[in-house]
């Protein structure tokens, strides 16, 4: 049974219960700081600012792998690796990758290429007013294994600060 906003047990519940979930909030901060980066990353690669690729997806680093790292390590730190929490989260982790890497990158391509066919048809094909498919969608392995590297340092950062200030996990 879930348990009320405010159950008079002390422990923080609702929106206070997420902002003092040290797993919960390194996975968070994991985010943003790849969402941010993905504006500093793409100004190396292509020579121009484009702060629009703070909400957008695809790019360097993987903000989803950033997150569920993230999250897995700080629960790994705070609870241990030999808790169900930390192998749900690893397993999360894992899939996220795959998808990022695997699905979501061949899906970008795919949409590439339609892109292209659809731009060549003629004007009065049904299918020429057709809006271009977004192609950043997903991420190479290289895009993964930084948003992961990212995730292990601010999981594992924030989750021994965590548990070093005896907050609730």
């Amino acid at each position: 049974m879930p348990r009320p906003l405010v159950d008079g047990s002390g422990a923080p519940n609702g929106i206070n219960g997420i902002l003092q979930n040290g797993p919960c909030v390194a996975g968070f901060v994991a985010f943003f700081i790849a969402q941010s980066l993905k504006v500093v990353t793409h100004w190396y690669s292509e020579g121009r600012w484009d702060f629009t690729r703070v909400i957008g997806s695809g790019g360097m680093p993987s903000s989803h792998t950033a997150c569920v790292v993230a999250l897995t390590t700080a629960l790994g730190a705070i609870s241990g690796t030999d808790t169900g929490t930390f192998a749900i989260g690893l397993v999360l982790s894992l899939v996220v990758m795959y998808d990022a890497s695997g699905v979501r990158l061949h899906a970008g391509k795919q949409a590439t290429v339609l892109n292209i066919i659809i731009s060549q048809l003629p004007a009065d094909h049904p299918g020429s007013e057709t809006m271009p498919l977004r192609d950043r969608l997903g991420h190479t392995p290289r895009q993964v294994a930084v948003g992961a590297l990212l995730g292990v340092i601010t999981g594992y950062l924030l989750g021994t600060v965590w548990h070093g200030f005896g907050m609730p996990s």
